[in-house]
């Protein structure tokens, strides 16, 4: 065996076995908001947060533990929130890749098996253009977005056996250029219900999530078992002005494409929406 693949195995071992901090000394998380990219997971975070009894997680932009900070343990994960005498009842973070990643789910289940999981879903199409957008901006694509869409079987190609394997892979494709298979919601959530009762998941429409803020975060009040509270002036975070220019043809495809797993989700437990027919 080599030196890098005994590194690596002995990497995936210890990363969730690294000590915990003093018993008690530090909140633990009773929600995580799992999804999705591009989906408004970062704005209903913030607005969950300014809920008086809940503690903002210290990492401002969610720690990532269970996707790509893994290999960093539980007393760094600990260390991300507040100290149970700070005076909140409870805590929780975001990251919109927690729902995607093939193992967050379960080091999630291991870790904290009571923890209540909310996943904010946008219309899967506009979701992925706003996802290729962003990643043009950032540099990370560099195709057109037909020629991004062809690619994308090949490009994520092995990727969840190498992130299986290896708690150090960072999974660069899988993470930046998986626009279909983000939309996959109903495989996603239903993967959450195989861990979690699905009375522990709360599923979220994006649209009406910024159509009316307080009614949304009412609904999230009750499933955190927190006092109801009307915020004002909440304010979108990380919101993509426009959507790119896309042809007909493209925008065809897409519809075609999620339909059916549109379906699938709406027959889920807990999914009582829909988005509307184009």
């Amino acid at each position: 065996m080599s030196a890098t693949s005994l590194r690596k195995q002995v990497a995936n071992v210890l990363s969730p076995l690294r000590p915990m901090p003093r018993a008690g000394s530090r909140m633990r998380p009773d929600y995580l908001v799992v999804g999705t990219k591009r989906g408004g997971s970062t704005s209903f975070a913030d607005w969950l947060e300014q809920h008086p009894e809940v503690a903002p997680c210290l990492a401002r932009k969610g720690t990532h533990y269970f996707d790509t900070n893994f290999r960093r343990g539980r007393a760094w994960y600990a260390s991300r929130f507040e100290k149970t005498d700070a005076g909140f009842r409870v805590t929780g973070e975001a990251s919109p890749y927690y729902m995607f990643h093939p193992l967050a789910a379960e080091r999630i289940k291991a870790e904290l098996p009571d923890v209540k999981l909310i996943a904010v879903l946008r219309e899967p199409v506009d979701r992925l253009l706003s996802h290729y957008r962003y990643e043009v901006e950032r540099g990370h694509e560099n195709e057109s977005l037909e020629r991004a869409l062809d690619l994308e079987e090949s490009r994520l190609a092995g990727e969840v056996e190498r992130l299986r394997e290896d708690v150090t892979y960072e999974g660069y494709p899988y993470r930046h250029w998986s626009y279909l298979h983000r939309g996959h919601y109903a495989e996603q959530v239903a993967h959450l219900h195989t861990l979690f009762a699905p009375e522990d998941v709360l599923v979220l429409q994006s649209e009406q999530m910024f159509a009316d803020p307080n009614g949304t975060l009412a609904t999230a009040w009750r499933f955190l078992g927190l006092e109801p509270v009307h915020l004002d002036h909440l304010v979108p975070l990380n919101a993509t002005a426009t959507r790119p220019d896309v042809p007909e043809a493209t925008l065809q495809r897409l519809r075609e494409y999620y339909a059916p797993r549109n379906e699938e989700l709406y027959a889920l437990p807990g999914v009582d929406w829909r988005w509307p027919e184009p």
